[in-house]
């Protein structure tokens, strides 16, 4: 229903004027023109030019973004193989598991059995295990790493391509762009909260991350990137209660150290709850906890650019759906379950955090 309302407002937009929807021209004029051809070639990370004959029909996802991804623009039902760490999606669990014991294997011979047209790599995938993919026949398209929420619409574009789901992936970047354009209008000139976000284990995430994208665009400033953290680091009691953090961003079930106590954070129980599906891995639904997040820091200035949004009521019902089902509000550190500061358990949860990133 979303894409079908998008897919009209559109078109609409191309006909008359873009009517205040930011960027709906051109997107427009991607729905019109932008049909899947094949056979498709484009140069992939391994710097092969991988060609799709024609359109796929069995695909397996190596990655828990790839599979998101094919679930938001339509072409989950071709998906017959994804990784554990995708089992979060719906119906994933009727596809085959093709992941190994560890957190980011994948077993080569589970992925051949499925005979599939194409396989989607994501840049964590060694080249050797796409090698390995290729020489027993299959064609395997292997991503860079995305950086930005700009390489998150250009994948999805290009997974709509490899996949013969272009028009899906056309709506679906026209809806994040809407979302992620309202967000941005919402925090433009607001006074920016510091924020942290809190692995546990006193890990967070700095400069370099997806974590650190979605509090700067939602409007925030992540503390751990002005305290110079890079990637996903450990950050001392000290310098957190030194940077006075007025928000704890908590995903996966963390909880706050009482070592947090002397902040604003803690004293206000100002706390924000996120998918840590969402969070971690470069694909559509990173738009979700952008929102939440924005919500949050800035409630005024959020309900006062929805409000003045020509897609308001579209996008604000995806979101809300998105959060009954994905997203909670933290009142508080009480009850929820803890992590605990064992730097062996951090580790692992660090690993697992990055397994699911892509």
């Amino acid at each position: 229903m979303r894409h079908l309302l998008l897919s009209a407002m559109l078109v609409v937009a191309a006909i008359f004027g873009s009517g205040g929807v930011v960027g709906a021209t051109d997107d427009a004029a991607d729905l019109a023109q932008n049909s899947c051809s094949f056979p498709f070639s484009k140069t992939d990370a391994t710097g092969t030019e991988v060609t799709v004959k024609e359109e796929p029909r069995r695909i397996v996802t190596l990655s828990p973004s790839a599979a998101q991804t094919m679930w938001e623009i339509g072409g989950k039902e071709k998906v017959v193989g994804v990784t554990k760490y995708a089992m979060y999606l719906d119906g994933a669990s009727a596809k085959v598991n093709v992941s190994g014991a560890g957190m980011t294997t994948v077993v080569p011979e589970k992925v051949v059995a499925q005979n599939p047209d194409l396989v989607l790599a994501p840049n964590i995938i060694p080249d050797q295990t796409v090698q390995k993919l290729r020489d027993a026949g299959l064609t395997v398209y292997k991503f860079r790493e995305s950086k930005s929420i700009e390489d998150i619409y250009a994948k999805t574009k290009l997974t709509g391509q490899l996949t013969g789901e272009c028009r899906g992936a056309t709506e679906t970047v026209s809806w994040m762009k809407d979302r992620v354009s309202t967000v941005r209008k919402a925090v433009e000139g607001e006074d920016r909260p510091k924020v942290l976000y809190v692995m546990g284990g006193g890990f967070t995430a700095g400069n370099g991350t997806f974590v650190n994208t979605i509090i700067r665009t939602a409007g925030g400033t992540n503390v751990a990137a002005e305290a110079g953290i890079e990637g996903y680091k450990q950050v001392s009691n000290e310098v957190v209660v030194q940077r006075q953090p007025e928000w704890f961003v908590l995903s996966g079930g963390m909880q706050v150290p009482d070592a947090y106590g002397e902040t604003p954070a803690a004293k206000r129980n100002n706390t924000v709850s996120l998918n840590s599906n969402y969070v971690n891995q470069p694909a559509p639904r990173i738009v979700y906890p952008i929102a939440t997040l924005a919500k949050k820091l800035h409630p005024e200035a959020y309900a006062e650019a929805n409000a003045t949004s020509t897609t308001t009521e579209t996008t604000a019902a995806a979101e809300t759906n998105a959060g009954k089902t994905t997203t909670t509000t933290a009142t508080g550190s009480g009850g929820q379950p803890g992590f605990g500061t064992s730097a062996a358990l951090a580790a692992l949860a660090l690993v697992a955090l990055l397994a699911r990133r892509e």
